[in-house]
């Protein structure tokens, strides 16, 4: 067969896993200080975000930004994924980095800027690999970014309602 797959009316030469990228966006009418406090306290702030297939979240070391090490589970297709992540702050209040280090390794960059008429625009950014190769690969990737993709966009949902102060429990 050479290495091809056939998905969906396309050709997947590479049988090899495969890299992919998940990206979601929002605009938050809140100081950027704030969206970047909630997103950095994993102690309090970044649990209160997190939508419900996110289960068992732990601190293990820190508590806030750079230094903080977290364990958690995902709960999704009928099976629970556990994670453990280290948090670096390549651009503090700015930039905050969430690496995978267990089961694999894969980076989640939470990118915080000035909007252009105020308030904060907000990036989520999941760079990962496949754990399987061919056709097993090709639907992991497709499963895994709609997944993503929703989770991140009610994560946003959730930080906006926070940062804005319409969620129990806002500062």
């Amino acid at each position: 067969m050479s290495g091809e797959v056939y998905a969906w009316g396309r050709r997947y030469t590479s049988c090899m896993p495969t890299k992919y990228r998940v990206e979601a966006s929002a605009h938050i009418d809140a100081p950027p200080a704030r969206v970047y406090g909630i997103i950095a306290d994993y102690r309090v702030g970044h649990p209160s975000i997190l939508p419900k297939p996110f289960k068992n979240f732990v601190v293990e070391k820190g508590g806030t930004g750079a230094g903080t090490t977290i364990r958690f589970e995902v709960h999704a297709f009928g099976t629970v994924t556990r994670f453990r992540a280290i948090v670096t702050e390549p651009d503090p209040g700015r930039v905050l980095v969430e690496t995978n280090i267990e089961p694999t390794e894969s980076p989640t960059t939470f990118t915080v800027v000035p909007g252009a008429n105020g308030g904060t625009d907000v990036t989520f950014l999941t760079e990962a690999t496949t754990s399987r190769d061919g056709l097993g690969g090709v639907i992991e990737r497709f499963l895994s970014k709609r997944f993503l993709q929703k989770l991140y966009t009610q994560e946003l949902a959730l930080l906006a309602r926070r940062a804005t102060g319409q969620a129990p429990g806002t500062d």
